[in-house]
């Protein structure tokens, strides 16, 4: 899962942005509300972290540009004010929720999980389809109801796919959501194809049917 963190307070903002990757979330972080645009109009996030008060200008305005650019986008507001006013305002143009600092970065991510499973989900803490069984709270996977190992971006495109039933997603999306940034850097999407291959052949070994299928030149669906 993208996340994109837009907070002024170095310290604090690695601090976050470390928690975050070491619980498998992909983390892009900012300290300007400039930057913090140009991000979230480059890539489409699962949610953005977005302080209130940031240096060059106020991350409420920012917050009705992204949402007016990508609707879909979870985003937590974060801010050293208890403010109500703020809070009603943010949660008025579209913010999913608020935090005011200090806050425990487990209450983040348990916060961020919620948001994300919302929007993805439609509030369901799993999905399931037949055989298949994907525990979104603790990033499981269960084919006739046996576990399976998944690397961490196994599980992420397994989700994503699935996330999407029966639309077709390009090698070139599917890549953006996954690896971010790094995607476009690559030379070709080669990494993903070896992705899929992997995924594919463990889901079959444990008896699950062929639910990501190849459109060949397109991308891929899950069906």
């Amino acid at each position: 899962m993208q996340l994109l963190i837009i907070e002024d307070e170095r310290a604090f903002r690695e601090a976050v942005t470390e928690y975050l990757k070491h619980n498998g979330y992909e983390c892009t972080s900012v300290g300007t509300l400039k930057k913090g645009l140009e991000k979230s109009m480059d890539f489409i996030y699962d949610c953005i972290l977005v302080d209130v008060g940031l240096p060059d200008g106020n991350g409420i305005d920012l917050i009705n540009l992204i949402k007016k650019n990508n609707p879909e986008t979870g985003i937590i507001i974060i801010s050293a004010k208890n403010s109500v006013d703020d809070k009603i305002q943010g949660l008025h143009i579209g913010a999913d929720d608020y935090l005011t600092k200090p806050f425990h970065l487990s209450e983040l991510s348990a916060r961020i999980n919620s948001v994300i499973r919302r929007r993805n989900f439609k509030g369901q803490n799993h999905l399931k389809f037949d055989g298949l069984l994907i525990k979104t709270n603790d990033k499981q996977v269960l084919v006739n109801e046996k576990a399976i190992q998944l690397t961490r971006k196994e599980y992420d495109i397994l989700v994503y796919l699935a996330g999407n039933p029966t639309h077709l997603i390009t090698k070139e999306a599917l890549a953006e959501s996954i690896w971010g940034e790094k995607a476009e850097m690559a030379d070709s999407f080669d990494f993903v194809y070896s992705q899929i291959k992997n995924l594919k052949k463990k889901l079959s070994e444990a008896g699950a049917p062929d639910y990501i299928k190849v459109v060949y030149g397109m991308g891929y669906k899950f069906i």
